[in-house]
């Protein structure tokens, strides 16, 4: 399994904490899964990296606002897509 492969992966377990109300749990590894997804952001073109900003930035108003379910729905999917579209390019 390649480590890319294995964030994406991660941000489904993430995904799934919060869904469990296990918040503080999925907190932690949320910060662990956006320091690892980082460096495949990096290498994509401006426009994704834009989008990743706009991304994360919706990822931290919903985790401040403590709205689990809609920060787990962009870590399963919207995160997810953009990770695995970058597996194509």
């Amino acid at each position: 399994m390649t480590v890319q492969k294995r964030v994406i992966d991660d941000a489904r377990e993430c995904a799934r904490l919060f869904r469990l109300g296990r918040d503080v749990e999925a907190g932690l590894a949320m910060v662990t899964l956006v320091e690892a997804a980082q460096p495949f952001v990096e290498a994509m073109p401006g426009d994704v990296q834009s989008y990743w900003a706009d991304l994360l930035a919706s990822m931290l108003s919903d985790q401040q606002t403590q709205n689990w379910l809609s920060l787990a729905d962009y870590l399963e999917y919207e995160l997810v897509e953009l990770l695995s579209a970058s597996l194509i390019i």
